[in-house]
Protein backbone atom coordinates (compact mmCIF):
# COMPACT_ATOMS: atom_id res chain seq x y z
CA UNK A 1 0.00 0.00 0.00
CA UNK A 2 1.23 3.40 -0.41
CA UNK A 3 1.54 5.93 1.78
CA UNK A 4 -0.48 8.43 2.59
CA UNK A 5 1.05 12.30 2.67
CA UNK A 6 0.13 15.23 3.96
CA UNK A 7 0.54 17.88 2.39
CA UNK A 8 0.96 21.07 3.53
CA UNK A 9 -0.29 24.17 1.52
CA UNK A 10 0.84 27.35 2.74
CA UNK A 11 -1.53 30.14 1.52
CA UNK A 12 -0.19 33.71 1.75
CA UNK A 13 -2.25 36.25 3.40
CA UNK A 14 -1.50 38.81 0.51
CA UNK A 15 -4.50 37.64 -1.31
CA UNK A 16 -6.70 39.01 1.57
CA UNK A 17 -5.07 42.76 1.41
CA UNK A 18 -7.62 45.21 -0.76
CA UNK A 19 -5.24 47.00 -3.48
CA UNK A 20 -7.55 49.55 -3.20
CA UNK A 21 -7.29 49.81 -0.31
CA UNK A 22 -3.52 50.60 0.93
CA UNK A 23 -2.21 52.73 3.23
CA UNK A 24 -0.37 55.51 2.04
CA UNK A 25 2.22 55.70 4.47
CA UNK A 26 3.41 53.08 6.81
CA UNK A 27 6.04 53.72 9.67
CA UNK A 28 7.66 50.78 11.84
CA UNK A 29 9.32 50.86 14.98
CA UNK A 30 11.87 48.24 14.55
CA UNK A 31 12.40 47.06 18.15
CA UNK A 32 13.32 43.42 19.64
CA UNK A 33 17.06 43.40 18.28
CA UNK A 34 18.48 43.17 21.42
CA UNK A 35 16.04 40.58 23.11
CA UNK A 36 16.40 38.16 20.03
CA UNK A 37 20.02 38.04 20.15
CA UNK A 38 19.91 37.82 24.25
CA UNK A 39 17.03 34.70 23.90
CA UNK A 40 20.08 32.74 21.52
CA UNK A 41 23.30 33.55 24.16
CA UNK A 42 24.45 36.21 21.38
CA UNK A 43 25.40 39.77 22.00
CA UNK A 44 22.67 43.06 20.77
CA UNK A 45 25.25 43.20 17.43
CA UNK A 46 23.84 39.52 16.74
CA UNK A 47 19.95 41.01 16.79
CA UNK A 48 21.56 44.15 14.76
CA UNK A 49 22.65 42.09 11.99
CA UNK A 50 20.04 39.41 11.83
CA UNK A 51 17.09 42.64 11.78
CA UNK A 52 18.54 43.77 8.12
CA UNK A 53 17.13 40.69 6.45
CA UNK A 54 13.62 41.75 8.07
CA UNK A 55 14.30 44.92 6.32
CA UNK A 56 15.12 44.20 2.84
CA UNK A 57 12.07 42.30 3.33
CA UNK A 58 9.60 44.44 4.46
CA UNK A 59 10.96 47.26 1.91
CA UNK A 60 10.31 44.38 -1.33
CA UNK A 61 6.89 43.39 0.04
CA UNK A 62 6.01 47.51 0.33
CA UNK A 63 7.13 48.21 -3.17
CA UNK A 64 5.55 44.83 -4.60
CA UNK A 65 1.92 46.02 -2.47
CA UNK A 66 2.36 49.39 -3.48
CA UNK A 67 2.76 51.32 -0.79
CA UNK A 68 3.83 54.97 -1.54
CA UNK A 69 5.71 55.53 1.48
CA UNK A 70 7.93 53.35 4.02
CA UNK A 71 9.61 55.14 7.34
CA UNK A 72 12.06 52.92 9.45
CA UNK A 73 13.04 54.07 13.18
CA UNK A 74 16.71 52.57 12.55
CA UNK A 75 18.44 55.04 15.21
CA UNK A 76 16.85 57.81 17.78
CA UNK A 77 18.39 60.72 19.40
CA UNK A 78 18.67 58.87 22.76
CA UNK A 79 20.10 55.58 20.92
CA UNK A 80 23.55 57.84 21.14
CA UNK A 81 22.97 56.37 25.36
CA UNK A 82 23.79 52.85 24.21
CA UNK A 83 27.34 51.48 24.68
CA UNK A 84 30.09 53.55 22.01
CA UNK A 85 30.56 49.61 20.50
CA UNK A 86 26.80 49.28 20.07
CA UNK A 87 26.91 52.24 18.36
CA UNK A 88 30.07 51.99 16.13
CA UNK A 89 28.56 48.34 15.16
CA UNK A 90 25.17 50.25 14.22
CA UNK A 91 26.41 53.02 11.94
CA UNK A 92 29.27 49.78 10.41
CA UNK A 93 25.85 48.23 9.88
CA UNK A 94 24.74 50.53 7.97
CA UNK A 95 27.19 51.80 5.72
CA UNK A 96 27.68 48.27 4.67
CA UNK A 97 23.79 47.83 3.61
CA UNK A 98 23.27 50.72 2.44
CA UNK A 99 26.12 49.96 -0.03
CA UNK A 100 24.48 46.57 -0.39
CA UNK A 101 21.02 47.77 -1.25
CA UNK A 102 21.54 50.22 -3.55
CA UNK A 103 21.41 47.71 -6.65
CA UNK A 104 18.36 46.48 -5.27
CA UNK A 105 16.96 50.42 -4.82
CA UNK A 106 17.42 50.84 -8.06
CA UNK A 107 15.66 47.63 -9.22
CA UNK A 108 12.74 48.43 -7.76
CA UNK A 109 12.66 52.01 -8.70
CA UNK A 110 12.85 52.56 -4.61
CA UNK A 111 13.93 56.22 -3.61
CA UNK A 112 15.69 56.59 -0.48
CA UNK A 113 15.35 59.82 2.12
CA UNK A 114 16.87 60.31 5.63
CA UNK A 115 15.02 62.36 8.29
CA UNK A 116 16.27 63.84 11.19
CA UNK A 117 19.79 65.33 12.47
CA UNK A 118 22.22 63.55 9.93
CA UNK A 119 24.88 66.03 10.44
CA UNK A 120 25.67 64.55 13.79
CA UNK A 121 26.14 61.16 11.81
CA UNK A 122 29.68 59.87 11.60
CA UNK A 123 31.28 61.05 8.62
CA UNK A 124 31.71 57.69 7.11
CA UNK A 125 28.05 56.94 7.34
CA UNK A 126 26.76 59.94 6.34
CA UNK A 127 28.78 60.06 3.40
CA UNK A 128 27.44 56.59 2.61
CA UNK A 129 24.10 57.88 2.92
CA UNK A 130 24.37 61.23 0.72
CA UNK A 131 25.50 58.49 -1.79
CA UNK A 132 22.64 56.26 -2.27
CA UNK A 133 19.93 59.23 -1.31
CA UNK A 134 21.65 61.26 -4.76
CA UNK A 135 21.86 57.65 -6.72
CA UNK A 136 17.82 57.02 -6.09
CA UNK A 137 16.50 60.87 -6.52
CA UNK A 138 14.55 60.48 -9.06
CA UNK A 139 12.88 57.24 -8.44
CA UNK A 140 9.22 56.99 -8.32
CA UNK A 141 7.67 53.88 -6.88
CA UNK A 142 7.73 53.92 -3.42
CA UNK A 143 9.95 56.26 -0.72
CA UNK A 144 12.24 55.03 1.74
CA UNK A 145 12.48 57.12 4.41
CA UNK A 146 14.79 56.16 7.34
CA UNK A 147 14.57 58.06 10.75
CA UNK A 148 18.64 58.55 11.74
CA UNK A 149 19.11 60.50 14.66
CA UNK A 150 15.62 61.40 14.79
CA UNK A 151 13.61 62.54 17.61
CA UNK A 152 10.03 63.56 17.25
CA UNK A 153 10.11 66.59 19.97
CA UNK A 154 13.75 67.69 18.40
CA UNK A 155 11.98 67.84 15.16
CA UNK A 156 8.82 69.74 16.43
CA UNK A 157 10.91 71.80 18.42
CA UNK A 158 12.70 72.61 15.24
CA UNK A 159 9.70 73.88 13.40
CA UNK A 160 9.13 75.96 16.13
CA UNK A 161 12.11 77.74 16.00
CA UNK A 162 11.91 78.09 12.10
CA UNK A 163 8.11 79.24 11.95
CA UNK A 164 9.47 81.93 15.21
CA UNK A 165 12.16 83.30 12.96
CA UNK A 166 10.04 83.61 9.38
CA UNK A 167 7.72 85.65 12.12
CA UNK A 168 10.61 87.67 13.50
CA UNK A 169 11.59 88.69 9.78
CA UNK A 170 8.30 89.34 8.37
CA UNK A 171 7.86 86.13 5.90
CA UNK A 172 5.17 84.40 8.18
CA UNK A 173 2.19 86.18 9.95
CA UNK A 174 1.44 85.05 13.12
CA UNK A 175 -2.35 84.48 12.15
CA UNK A 176 -1.45 82.16 9.20
CA UNK A 177 0.39 79.67 11.21
CA UNK A 178 -1.66 76.21 10.53
CA UNK A 179 -1.33 72.62 10.00
CA UNK A 180 -0.22 73.09 6.10
CA UNK A 181 2.64 75.51 7.69
CA UNK A 182 3.89 73.33 10.42
CA UNK A 183 3.70 70.24 7.75
CA UNK A 184 5.84 72.18 5.31
CA UNK A 185 8.44 72.96 8.01
CA UNK A 186 8.46 69.06 9.28
CA UNK A 187 11.22 67.02 8.40
CA UNK A 188 8.62 64.50 6.89
CA UNK A 189 7.53 67.80 4.29
CA UNK A 190 7.14 65.56 1.05
CA UNK A 191 5.53 62.30 2.90
CA UNK A 192 1.60 62.41 3.38
CA UNK A 193 0.85 61.54 7.33
CA UNK A 194 1.06 58.22 8.43
CA UNK A 195 -2.00 55.86 8.16
CA UNK A 196 -0.59 52.46 9.73
CA UNK A 197 2.25 52.47 12.51
CA UNK A 198 3.68 49.22 13.42
CA UNK A 199 5.90 48.16 16.50
CA UNK A 200 7.73 44.92 16.60
CA UNK A 201 8.81 42.99 20.26
CA UNK A 202 5.42 43.53 21.96
CA UNK A 203 6.38 47.18 23.86
CA UNK A 204 3.11 49.25 23.19
CA UNK A 205 4.69 53.02 23.33
CA UNK A 206 5.40 55.36 20.42
CA UNK A 207 9.39 56.46 21.66
CA UNK A 208 9.39 59.57 20.78
CA UNK A 209 8.72 58.54 16.56
CA UNK A 210 6.63 60.51 14.41
CA UNK A 211 4.46 62.23 17.18
CA UNK A 212 3.01 65.14 14.67
CA UNK A 213 2.65 62.80 11.47
CA UNK A 214 0.71 59.88 13.46
CA UNK A 215 -2.19 62.04 14.83
CA UNK A 216 -4.63 59.45 13.02
CA UNK A 217 -2.67 56.78 12.50
CA UNK A 218 -3.76 53.55 12.99
CA UNK A 219 -1.48 51.44 15.54
CA UNK A 220 -0.62 47.65 14.97
CA UNK A 221 1.24 46.07 18.30
CA UNK A 222 2.94 43.03 17.03
CA UNK A 223 5.39 40.26 19.50
CA UNK A 224 7.26 39.30 16.79
CA UNK A 225 11.17 40.51 17.42
CA UNK A 226 12.03 42.43 14.91
CA UNK A 227 14.55 39.71 12.70
CA UNK A 228 11.54 37.36 13.13
CA UNK A 229 9.34 40.02 11.51
CA UNK A 230 8.22 38.82 7.71
CA UNK A 231 6.23 39.78 4.64
CA UNK A 232 3.50 37.87 6.26
CA UNK A 233 3.79 39.85 9.13
CA UNK A 234 3.21 43.04 7.21
CA UNK A 235 0.10 41.28 5.10
CA UNK A 236 -1.24 40.76 8.41
CA UNK A 237 -0.52 44.29 9.92
CA UNK A 238 -2.16 45.88 6.53
CA UNK A 239 -5.19 43.55 6.57
CA UNK A 240 -6.18 44.60 10.59
CA UNK A 241 -5.88 48.18 9.31
CA UNK A 242 -7.71 47.54 6.40
CA UNK A 243 -10.41 46.05 9.16
CA UNK A 244 -10.80 49.09 11.15
CA UNK A 245 -13.14 51.95 10.28
CA UNK A 246 -10.94 55.66 10.06
CA UNK A 247 -13.56 57.92 11.25
CA UNK A 248 -11.34 60.80 11.60
CA UNK A 249 -13.33 62.53 14.03
CA UNK A 250 -16.70 61.48 12.45
CA UNK A 251 -19.26 58.92 13.62
CA UNK A 252 -20.15 55.68 12.19
CA UNK A 253 -23.44 57.13 10.26
CA UNK A 254 -21.67 60.03 8.66
CA UNK A 255 -18.89 58.04 6.90
CA UNK A 256 -21.76 55.74 5.51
Amino acid sequence: MGENRVIRVMISSKANINLEKLPHHIAIIMDGNGRWAKKRGKFRVFGHENGVKAVRNTVEASAELGIEALTLYAFSTENWKRPQKEVDRLMGLLVSSLNNELKTFIKNDIKLCAIGNLEQLPEKTLKTLKKVIEATKDHKKMTLSLALNYGSRDEIINVVKNIANKVKNNIINTEDIDQVIINKHLYTQNLPDVDLLIRTSGEQRISNFLLWQIAYAEIVFTEVLWPDFKKEDLYNAIIDYQNRERRFGKTSEQLK
